[in-house]
This record gives C-alpha cells, sequence and structure tokens, in this order.
C-alpha cells in the first residue's frame, strides 16, 4: 500500500548511488521501488533503511538488461500501486579502464549494449502509463566522461555518451505528454564500486583537480536526483545535470592519466564471465 505517496522506482539501488538515491526519494515522501539484480541482502538493507526513518519502501528483483524480467517488475509494481510517478536510471554495467588496443570487442560490447538495455527496457514499460496518466518525471544516471575523452575512458564514454542520446529522443517524445525526461551525470563518485580506482592517492588528485576541492559522495548526487524530480523542475527536460564541485570549471582533464590501479582490472578482460553487471 502506498496511500497517496508518488511512487518512484529506482533500477541499480541496493548499493551505492542507487540505494542513496532511493533513501533520499524515500525521506522526500515516495514510495520507492528499490530495483536490484542479486543482492538481496543490500536491497532489504536500503529499504529498511528508508522504512526505519517512516517511509515506504519494497525491494524488487529484476536483470534489467532483460526485456521480460522488466515487463514483470513494472506489471508488479502497478498492479500493486496503480502507478509510476518517477523512474531513475541508475543500473549499469562497471566500465573496463583499458584502451582499444587491450579492449576485446565482446567486453565492450558487453559494456555499451548493456548500459542501454538497462535503460531502453524499462523505458519502454514505463513510459505508456506514465503517459496514458498525463505526467511523470525520468532521470538516468549518466556521467562526466562524455565531456571527455582519454584512452582508458573508450568504453565508458561510448555507453554514457549513447545514454544522454537516447535521454534526448526520449524527452522529445515523452514531452508531449507532460513528462520531463532528463540526466544528472556525475563525476568521480566514492563508493564500494570505485574503491580499487579511487585510491586515497588518486581521490586526492581528482579533489585538487576541481574547483571545491573534493570529489562525490552518493548523497551529493540522490539530493540532486530529488531536485530533478521535484515539481519545480517542471519546466526543464531534455537537460544533462552536471554534478562534479567544479571540475569541468578547471583544466585539463583529470583522468587523462589514470592510476596504476586502473590496470589491474586488465587481467579480468580474458574470463568467460566477468562481473560486470547491474547491481
Amino acid at each position: 500500500m502506498t496511500d497517496s505517496r508518488p511512487v518512484a522506482l529506482v533500477t541499480g539501488a541496493s548499493r551505492g548511488i542507487g540505494s542513496a538515491i532511493a533513501r533520499d526519494l524515500g525521506s522526500r515522501g515516495h514510495h520507492v521501488v528499490v530495483n536490484y539484480r542479486s543482492d538481496a541482502e543490500s536491497a532489504e538493507a536500503t529499504v529498511r533503511a528508508i522504512t526505519d526513518a517512516g517511509g515506504s519502501a519494497q525491494a524488487i528483483a529484476a536483470d534489467v538488461r532483460d526485456g521480460d524480467q522488466v515487463s514483470a517488475m513494472v506489471e508488479t509494481v502497478l498492479g500493486a500501486t496503480g502507478r509510476i510517478d518517477a523512474l531513475v536510471c541508475n543500473a549499469n554495467i562497471q566500465p573496463p579502464f583499458v584502451d582499444i588496443q587491450s579492449l576485446p570487442w565482446q567486453v565492450f560490447l558487453d559494456k555499451v549494449g548493456g548500459e542501454l538495455a538497462c535503460a531502453f527496457h524499462i523505458t519502454q514499460q514505463v513510459l505508456p502509463s506514465m503517459k496514458d496518466r498525463g505526467r511523470g518525471r525520468i532521470v538516468y544516471i549518466s556521467s562526466s566522461v562524455t565531456g571527455k575523452a582519454a584512452p582508458a575512458l573508450l568504453a565508458h564514454g561510448t555507453a554514457k555518451t549513447a545514454l544522454e542520446a537516447l535521454m534526448r529522443n526520449v524527452a522529445a517524445d515523452a514531452g508531449r505528454a507532460g513528462i520531463t525526461v532528463n540526466a544528472v551525470a556525475p563525476a568521480a563518485v566514492a563508493t564500494a564500486a570505485t574503491a580499487d580506482v579511487l585510491s586515497p592517492v588518486y581521490r586526492e588528485h581528482l579533489a585538487s583537480r576541481s574547483v571545491l576541492r573534493r570529489v562525490m559522495e552518493p548523497d551529493d548526487i540522490a539530493r540532486v536526483v530529488g531536485l530533478v524530480l521535484d515539481d519545480g523542475f517542471a519546466a526543464v527536460t531534455g537537460q544533462i545535470i552536471r554534478v562534479d564541485a567544479g571540475f569541468e570549471v578547471l583544466a585539463p582533464s583529470a583522468v587523462e592519466n589514470p592510476p596504476p590501479t586502473i590496470s589491474t582490472r586488465v587481467s579480468t578482460l580474458g574470463r568467460s564471465s566477468h562481473p560486470w553487471s547491474p547491481t
């Protein structure tokens, strides 16, 4: 039961940025659907954090790269609540930080294709009910790498640039029905998933290249997403909101020469099933 609360579906919400977004939306009065792929324990912990604070939430497992699983999840949510007011597409594929000579085609395809599948299927399934109601909010979590170029950012930059193109085209389609569609693009965010990349030394280096002298935390991104979903943003659509502590104000790019720790990911590329999948 969600009574009169607006319903927000957040993909990849068991940990990190997604969990922070879910918790923030819960505090803003949404009933939050915490989507996860496999980490049920973390998803339930996110739900408990929301409900313990007086909010409303539920966890639903679905690999959002799979259209059938997405369809079943959306049907479940609409059957229980009758509405989805806000969709936050946060699920993503962990990127390989290597240059084109070191990057197998299949790994590149898994990142780019998987990233787009995470956004495509859920958007396609949620949009009709939003159009029927004549309102809705969609936010895609992109990245500041779309404004940069570096050898190690090939797969990640390509995937996020394509995601932003998808966002703009969905915005053009959905706007006629009163639905806003935007992207929030963070710079480097300190999470468990980035811990092997954001070593203390590299984190200090990135902070020194931003105006505010800091890297992003998950709550920084969550608060901005909450604002974008608010009615105060009703006249804003098709836009990319960068959350980077002023990183892009200063040049050159701080990621042109990634730290040696990034190269450790290369050793996983030869495996038949690599671990980069949406949480």
